[in-house]
């Protein structure tokens, strides 16, 4: 009789497991993104009204009379009819891949779509067509040859995203990437108000264009640019400044430009020459998001964290900018907020959108003790427009309206959301 050998069967036993182990078929599942691109010349040629479509990221925001403009971050532009303010109409979309800030002069729209500025005749809201293409203008957005075909700058227009299941080599890791593009245009990894006269429009304070009389002001992540709009539907490219790293916002009042950046706050003057903006001082601020707007008298700085910012302050500073004609500007008065972006201000009421914290509203008349008159937590809010006894509000799933003709009770008007 043949003895049990121990050592033949742990490894006749180790043989069956290993051949039954490079049986298995095993599979990852991914879910994979992948690019859409058109030619710029098909991309432009689509710049027109179209049906209406769902909200998915809402933006910054710009008022003109009974509408309002509402970019789709990195996508486009809904046009919005807002005659009866409780009954808000999605009326047109426009395509804008690429698109981040809009600003408006007489019935031209400006827009940016990754390194070109686009100039759209809106005097029929629902039949939007592009005036003018002014190419490669913002660089660090992108950009392209100027001897190259318009044909062949392709431009990512979408993403398809999908689940897609692949065998799986343990022995043999999978990299998967998206095929490079090298003429492809990709969108960065980097959103006296009471007075306005009813054909003037106005921005959100998340703002980085501002029309000021003849004169457009863009700003990018460190620069501010100038160009001249006397005729509205051909802006011409005049000057560039270095501003700095991490510029966000832009917000004028008067002769003069408010900059918000990660660390603080530009003050430029206008007066002089509007061609050549001159600084006359900087607000410093620990590293935070940054939006800001004024009275003339006072800025209000809205600071919050992020991890686009860094920062881990949450605060509203308010800062004495009343001799800011001589270079001066000095720190008030800072209040402890959630999380605050966007902000307006009518008169003595101040409006500031507190993220995940909804809308706060305060009675400004003593900026050293500001007073609560209501809190709505409707919606998480981003950016905000207050004139005429109407807030039109920019939340994470549509637009908000509400009523603050009667201070002591101000109400509720309406909600247009992704599924309206």
């Amino acid at each position: 009789m043949k003895k049990f050998n121990p050592c033949l069967a742990a490894g006749l036993l180790l043989t069956f497991l290993l051949s039954g182990c490079f049986k298995d078929h095993i599979t990852h599942t991914y879910r994979l993104s992948t690019p859409v691109y058109k030619s710029l010349n098909s991309v432009r040629t689509d710049m027109k009204s179209s049906a209406p479509v769902a909200f998915t990221t809402t933006g910054k925001i710009s008022v003109l009379g009974n509408y309002i403009f509402l970019s789709e971050v990195g996508r486009g532009i809904h046009v919005i009819d807002n005659t009866n303010q409780s009954s808000p109409k999605n009326l047109a979309y426009i395509s804008v891949p690429g698109n981040e800030d809009i600003a408006i002069k007489d019935n031209m729209l400006y827009a940016d779509s990754y390194s070109d500025l686009v100039v759209l005749d809106i005097s029929d809201p629902k039949n939007i067509k592009p005036k003018k293409f002014v190419d490669n203008v913002f660089p660090d957005h992108g950009g392209y040859s100027a001897t190259m075909s318009k044909d062949s700058v392709m431009i990512l227009v979408d993403w398809v995203t999908k689940d897609t299941t692949v065998d799986y080599d343990p022995t043999s890791p999978q990299i998967y990437m998206i095929p490079n593009c090298a003429s492809c245009q990709y969108m960065s990894s980097y959103v006296d108000m009471a007075s306005a006269a009813p054909n003037k429009a106005v921005n959100g304070s998340m703002a980085r264009f501002a029309v000021v009389n003849d004169y457009l002001y863009t700003v990018s992540y460190q620069n501010l640019n100038v160009f001249n709009v006397s005729v509205s539907d051909d802006p011409t490219f005049k000057n560039s400044s270095t501003l700095g790293w991490g510029v966000e916002t832009i917000y004028p009042f008067g002769n003069w430009l408010f900059i918000g950046s990660n660390n603080g706050v530009f003050m430029y003057d206008i007066s002089a020459n509007p061609e050549t903006p001159k600084s006359v001082g900087q607000f410093a601020h620990a590293r935070s998001c940054d939006p800001v707007i004024t009275d003339g008298t006072h800025a209000f700085v809205t600071l919050s964290d992020g991890t686009k910012c860094q920062g881990f302050e949450n605060q509203m500073d308010i800062v004495d900018v009343s001799k800011l004609a001589y270079g001066n500007s000095a720190l008030m008065k800072t209040y402890p907020l959630t999380h605050p972006l966007g902000l307006s201000k009518d008169g003595n009421t101040l409006f500031v959108c507190d993220g995940a914290d909804g809308l706060k509203v305060f009675d400004a008349s003593d900026v050293m003790n500001l007073k609560m008159i209501q809190h709505f937590i409707d919606t998480k809010t981003f950016d905000i427009v207050a004139m005429n006894g109407i807030a039109i509000v920019v939340g994470s799933d549509g637009i908000y309206e509400y009523d603050y003709t009667d201070l002591s009770n101000i109400h509720f008007l309406s909600k247009l959301s992704e599924s309206n």
